[in-house]
């Protein structure tokens, strides 16, 4: 099994019970999505898609949005 952050350890935890929905994770001062759900929220939302460290996973495709302009984008 790959390494992964404790922070992505924590997101796949979270998908896991989530499976069919977009997983908005709260990191800091904002809602950040991983992997597929960035790429399809990245479409339909217009945001930038990006990346963010995961371990030796590598990077793992990224969008987030200010947490007080969340409501703007659900």
């Amino acid at each position: 099994m790959e390494k992964l952050t404790p922070m992505m350890q924590q997101y796949f935890e979270v998908k896991e019970k989530y499976q069919d929905a977009l997983v908005m994770f709260r990191l800091g001062d904002f809602y950040e999505l991983f992997y597929e759900d960035a790429k399809i929220a990245s479409l339909e939302l217009d945001l930038v898609l990006t990346g963010r460290a995961a371990g030796e996973n590598g990077r793992a495709p990224m969008c987030g949005v200010p947490y007080h302009a969340v409501s703007s984008y659900i």
